[in-house]
């Protein structure tokens, strides 16, 4: 049987990101996301509902996210669940949570009053971001302080290898972005 596990969520980060590093020096963070929700319910008014997802980001990506990104910042996350298990060590009970592992990030521009965040660099531009390394099985960590220094330019860009040869040149149609 045929499956599929895709999950693209865009939302605001829930705190400032910290970043980690794996015993054999892998970039990893965790960040929570909140996506929020407007419907009506049954009686016609406008409810609004904010779900809190758990998002851990490997390798460049995380890198990039510790840069630029902060508490209140703007992020589309394309990635796919993964069911996590442990034992409860004070009752002995079996314990699940369901995450998202990202594998494709996008920074968003900070609109009018949808929350500033501390990352800094990106301006008011978005840009997007994909590790070509897949997250590595789990691992065990170690603190790592934070630090800015030697911050690499993030382009939103993509290489010139990466555009396909046959691609039309882009037409001037006065496209607002």
């Amino acid at each position: 049987m045929a499956s599929f596990n895709k999950v693209i969520l865009m939302g605001n980060l829930t705190r400032d990101v910290e970043l980690r590093h794996t015993n054999s020096g892998i970039a990893v963070t965790e960040i929570g996301l909140a996506v929020n929700e407007k419907r009506k319910d049954a009686n016609g008014q406008w409810v609004e509902e904010t779900t809190f997802v758990d998002i851990t980001l490997w390798g460049r990506t995380a890198e990039i996210c510790n840069e630029y990104l902060g508490k209140g910042s703007g992020v589309l996350i394309e990635g796919r669940l993964k069911l996590d298990q442990w034992d409860d060590k004070q009752t002995g009970q079996k314990r699940s949570k369901l995450l998202v592992t990202g594998d494709r990030m996008q920074m968003l521009p900070r609109g009018g009053g949808s929350g500033g965040g501390s990352g800094g660099g990106s301006g008011d531009g978005g840009g997007s971001f994909q590790d070509s390394n897949p997250a590595p099985p789990a691992q065990s960590f170690q603190q790592q302080p934070q630090s800015n220094q030697g911050a690499q330019q993030f382009q939103s860009e993509p290489a010139p290898s990466e555009n396909p040869p046959s691609a039309a040149p882009p037409v001037d149609d006065d496209i607002p972005f």
